[in-house]
């Protein structure tokens, strides 16, 4: 009998994000104002981000945030994605897990980043703001946030990591083609940049280099604000429209993950997909395993300190507790852009740090490997920073396949890799 497969999506997208803060059993430390060593106030980052993403930032009490209609509207061209079972890489595996991936490739700019830059720049619209602007490595939420903001007729400036900015063109070309100004970080034309380069002349820079330039534009400029692709809680809040729909794709499939996946820069797909299942493991009704894959390059979690740090290079952001291997970390030039940042969310660090996630590192010719094999058996050339989560996916099915257990595997397919096939090549030629 021909197996059916399942492209499973939901009419109903849904109109309200989740908190995973309101039902943590141990609420994230503060941020803290490195001048004065206090905790964080919404105020304190007005000047920085639009005002409704600072009090999501730091509201731990409410579950639900309503999605503003326009919003869904901008969700509803792409929104349900879908979620698919991916018989072909189980045969090819040889297991007896059930893999599914939840297809976010097909947004209209190739990723999940999309589902809160739409956001980031609705607020940012509705508060009167005239232009934004951001850091990208690979060149994903660039991409997202210079297509969001010509849907609100804000002005974009991103500032991307040099060494993407240089194996990336086409990402780059996509931003311009949004009319987004796209600038090299570290630059001239910061403080930020100019202090770098003058300490390291040929630094190829790195996500926290990008976001001290990011933010020095944002506070310098009049009617600018600054957002943010990833590791923010408000980002990942955005995000969990990924497992909200999952979750509902995956009861009309008449079955429940016993491990969630995801690679892992900061933070927000991870915490996308895994928060709206991880809040059934809080309240005992569920015992899903979650797994962050992250590149052994810049093996934040698996090798990092738990600690207060700076979330970019200069110095301008607050102090965050978090897994970090320190803001003045660069890590080495990986294909794999948007994985290359020194530290974890807030989140996901008090997460790791109580339990309720794991981590593995993943090294970059492993995760081609698994990209490679997954485009062969599912038709979808993944970006390479999913290739991350499929490397730790196959890992998973192959455990299964030695001790014969049937476990249902979801992870996160972040993106798609058709702009990145510079770094296929790379790999295909034996140079990775």
């Amino acid at each position: 009998m021909k197996q059916k497969r399942f492209l499973l999506t939901e009419d109903r997208i849904p109109r309200q994000w989740y908190n995973i803060q309101a039902d943590m059993p141990v609420k994230p430390l503060p941020m803290l104002n490195p001048s004065t060593g206090q905790p964080v106030k919404a105020e304190d980052l007005y000047p920085i981000f639009a005002e409704e993403a600072c009090r999501q930032e730091l509201d731990t009490e409410h579950r639900w945030f309503d999605i503003p209609e326009e919003v869904v509207e901008q969700y509803a061209y792409y929104r349900a994605t879908p979620l698919v079972r991916a018989y072909g890489m189980e045969k090819e595996l040889d297991t007896p897990a059930h893999i599914y991936f939840k297809n976010e490739s097909v947004s209209p700019v190739g990723s999940h980043k999309l589902n809160s830059a739409l956001a980031q720049a609705y607020y940012c619209k509705m508060e009167g703001v005239t232009n934004v602007t951001t850091e990208t490595g690979a060149g994903q939420w660039g991409t997202a946030l210079s297509y969001a903001a010509r849907l609100f007729g804000l002005e974009a400036a991103v500032y991307q990591v040099r060494i993407s900015y240089e194996q990336k063109p086409y990402r780059r070309s996509m931003m311009q083609v949004f009319g987004a100004q796209v600038t090299p970080s570290p630059s001239m034309s910061t403080r930020a940049g100019k202090d770098i380069l003058t300490k390291s002349p040929h630094h190829q820079g790195s996500l926290g280099t990008a976001i001290s330039e990011a933010v020095e534009l944002a506070r310098m400029t009049p009617g600018c604000k600054y957002t943010l692709g990833s590791v923010m809680n408000h980002v990942t809040l955005h995000q969990t429209v990924i497992g909200l729909e999952a979750e509902k794709q995956m009861e009309l499939a008449g079955e429940y993950p016993d491990v969630v996946i995801a690679c892992f820069g900061g933070g927000s797909n991870f915490g996308g997909i895994s928060f709206p299942f991880m809040r059934h493991v809080f309240s005992g009704e569920r015992k899903t395993r979650f797994v962050a894959a992250e590149p052994e390059s810049c093996p934040k979690l698996t090798k990092g300190e738990f600690r207060y740090d700076f979330g970019d290079t200069a110095g301008y952001t607050p102090l965050m507790p978090m897994f970090s291997l320190g803001h003045e970390f660069t890590p080495a030039n990986i294909h794999a852009g948007g994985l290359r940042y020194h530290g974890a969310g807030v989140i996901a660090s008090q997460l790791l740090k109580d339990g309720y996630m794991e981590a593995a590192d993943i090294s970059q010719h492993d995760s081609f490997a698994a990209g490679c094999m997954f485009a062969r058996c599912e038709g979808i050339i993944p970006a390479p920073e999913s290739c991350h989560a499929i490397a730790a996916t196959v890992k998973e099915a192959l455990k299964c396949k030695e001790s014969g257990e049937s476990k249902v595997l979801l992870f996160n397919l972040s993106g798609h890799g058709l702009v990145d096939m510079s770094a296929y090549d790379q790999f295909l030629a034996g140079n990775i």
